[in-house]
């Protein structure tokens, strides 16, 4: 995959939905929560106003409506500002 985000974007693999049951009972992949936290794939270049803080392999803690979905390569992807990351874990 060749993909480099601008600016201040980051390109984030969101962690697996931690598969869970209830009392015996499978939650469908429709009602499993939504990972919080990703490992970050590509990093832009950053703005004049803002340094990139984040690089290529940190693990980070997002918020739950942040970013933007993508598919790529039949993998699903976040691209998002640097400010919607929350921590870097």
């Amino acid at each position: 995959m060749n993909i480099r985000p601008l600016a201040d974007r980051v390109l984030i693999k969101p962690a697996p939905a931690e598969e869970k049951t209830v009392g015996g009972i499978i939650i469908p992949d429709s009602a499993k929560e939504k990972p919080l936290k990703g490992e970050v794939i590509a990093v832009g270049n950053g703005t004049k106003d803002e340094e990139m803080v984040v690089k290529t392999g940190d693990n980070v803690l997002y918020g739950k409506y942040a970013g933007t979905e993508i598919e790529l390569d039949g993998d699903k992807f976040l691209i998002m500002r640097q400010s919607d990351i929350l921590a870097i874990i």
